[in-house]
């Protein structure tokens, strides 16, 4: 595949419970390309954000779900999760502040 831009890293944000309640301690939930990896979500993040800058990545791989209809059997496709921890000093992101 080609080299990803830090554009097409970050696919969108994770709007959940779990992850409002960590927006206290600056970490924020996205879901991201599933080839990119911890530098180039860092990157991507910091890119994006003006002023944010982060300490660390924690990402998770999860398989997609089994879903049925009749008898047809199929699965829904993988995706990739990151936790992006903000360092103390770093700006908020502004896409969760109205939230």
């Amino acid at each position: 595949m080609a080299s990803l831009q830090y554009y097409d890293v970050i696919l969108k944000p994770v709007v959940t419970e779990k992850s409002m309640s960590g927006m206290g301690d600056k970490k924020y939930t996205f879901l991201v390309h599933t080839e990119a990896n911890k530098a180039q979500i860092k990157e991507a993040v910091e890119k994006m954000f003006e002023g944010a800058k982060v300490k660390s990545v924690n990402t998770m791989n999860m398989d997609g779900k089994n879903k049925r209809r009749g008898m047809t059997v199929g699965k829904t496709a993988k995706t990739k999760k990151a936790i992006v921890q903000l360092t103390a000093d770093s700006k908020e992101i502004e896409i969760f502040s109205g939230l």
